[in-house]
């Protein structure tokens, strides 16, 4: 428990490296499936597709933001 209000407590100040930290996480899951799924790709290039896939879906998810809520930027 004592974990948990230790990381709710840094999420709160500092978002960045634990917004990095989660997408490293997500990408040990996707970087296999990548892997996995296209013959001749080797493990650095299915960890840079896998990253470049979070990269693009973050970025999609923050435009379509600005898009429709201009007020807030």
């Amino acid at each position: 428990m004592k974990i948990l209000m230790f990381v709710w407590v840094r999420w709160c100040r500092q978002r960045l490296p634990l917004q990095l930290f989660f997408a490293l996480c997500l990408n040990l899951a996707i970087a296999p499936t990548v892997y996995a799924a296209v013959d001749g790709v080797q493990r650095r290039q299915a960890w840079a597709i896998g990253l470049l896939v979070l990269v693009t879906v973050g970025l999609t998810i923050y435009l379509f933001d600005v898009v429709f809520r201009p007020e807030r930027y």
